[in-house]
């Protein structure tokens, strides 16, 4: 049991590899970044026995994936093949409407989209009946179960779904260099010393888990010419991206970040009361919007040097009319739109509706913010993308 391991690496790959089978990790850039978060984990996360337990089985079930991953490569090496090209990538603060943008433009066939079960669990389990249902999608069935017994207002802060598309840093986690265990923990040391990084290995190891999952989703029939892929966790690493992905097409909404950062702090709060009977909710406001703010800051900086690669959305135009800012993505990224595209999103967007989840309800007081205080803060930002 992974609950009698503690946060010692060995142990930790021992019991991954006793899980998965013996085998090769792949790219030992990950041993760095997983020793500091399991050394901020142990000494300062203040983990409940429930947490304590979480995030020990995630860090096993991150390196069993890395374990089936790179078996699954020795057997189809195929897979390096791949190529992940020109992917449509949606960034932006949350809250913004990335989500539904990006489920709504998930409905094309032609886009490959990462869906939530593939994201927890990248690698094919060895030995799978291909005629069976997969396995990894009744386990993250389970898992979203939980976590929403665990945390309801989970579902109104973000629409959780096993089987629809997802972020991302889910799969950059795999490097043990995404922001994720700072969402459900407190663990400053690792994120100080995270920001600093080249965050170039995580990136690799996404390029390379994307061509898996792509060579997986044509082995089942699916006929995804280009991703579209999303998280905000892009907007400060930019520069990683762009090496990852040369011609990535990059859309960013655009909302006020008073409307925004509240409601993300709700998110993460949310998410760390799993984990912790000691969170501090004005301690979390602080904490994730600077993260935001310096994101923001350094995916402006780079975008001065590649000012062709960004499209920008206003919030209000996307709520408004959502089929219409799909058209000028397409038009961006040189697909066509044509009926059968619109109908598809149309259905999508009826059988989704933000009215059939509950209303995310908080304040900005419970954070610690005050709305001047906020606009001052990204001031760059608004001047930039939200002046009339």
């Amino acid at each position: 049991m992974a609950s009698e391991l503690g946060f010692d690496a060995k142990a930790l790959q021992d019991e991954a590899q006793r899980r998965a089978g013996p085998g090769d990790f792949g790219d030992p850039a990950f041993h760095e970044p997983m020793q500091r978060l399991l050394h901020a984990l142990e000494r300062e996360a203040e983990l409940n026995p429930a947490g304590r337990l979480g995030q020990l089985e995630r860090i096993v079930g991150l390196l069993v994936n890395r374990l089936r991953t790179e078996e699954s490569v020795r057997r189809h090496p195929e897979i390096l093949e791949q190529r992940i090209s020109a992917p449509i990538v949606i960034v932006g603060l949350a809250r913004t409407g990335t989500t539904m943008l990006h489920r709504m433009l998930a409905s094309d066939p032609r886009l490959h989209a990462l869906l939530w079960w593939e994201s927890r669990q990248p690698a094919p389990h060895p030995g799978a009946d291909a005629s069976a249902p997969d396995p990894r999608i009744a386990d993250a069935e389970r898992e979203v179960e939980a976590m929403l017994g665990a945390s309801p207002e989970l579902i109104a802060a973000h629409p959780m779904d096993a089987r629809a598309p997802d972020e991302e840093i889910m799969l950059v986690e795999h490097a043990f260099l995404s922001t994720n265990p700072e969402a459900f923990c407190r663990i400053p040391s690792f994120a100080a010393w995270r920001e600093t990084q080249d965050l170039t290995p995580g990136y690799d190891y996404l390029v390379r888990l994307l061509s898996s999952l792509q060579w997986q989703k044509r082995r089942r029939g699916e006929a995804g010419e280009r991703w579209i892929l999303k998280t905000p966790f892009h907007l400060g690493h930019m520069d990683a991206l762009f090496r990852a992905f040369p011609d990535a097409r990059i859309v960013w909404p655009h909302r006020e970040p008073a409307q925004c950062v509240p409601s993300l702090a709700s998110l993460i709060h949310s998410l760390r009361v799993l984990a912790s009977d000691r969170v501090d909710p004005v301690d979390v406001g602080r904490e994730w919007s600077d993260k935001m703010r310096r994101a923001i800051g350094l995916c402006m900086d780079v975008r001065e040097t590649h000012p062709d690669r960004f499209l920008d959305l206003r919030y209000e135009d996307l709520v408004a009319d959502p089929l219409a800012q799909a058209a000028r993505i397409y038009a961006f990224a040189g697909l066509s739109f044509g009926e059968d595209v619109a109908a598809r999103m149309r259905r999508w967007a009826a059988l989704n509706a933000r009215e059939k989840r509950p209303l995310h309800r908080y304040t900005l007081e419970r954070f610690g913010f005050e709305e001047p205080a906020l606009r001052r803060d990204f001031a760059r930002y608004r001047e930039r993308f939200l002046a009339t």
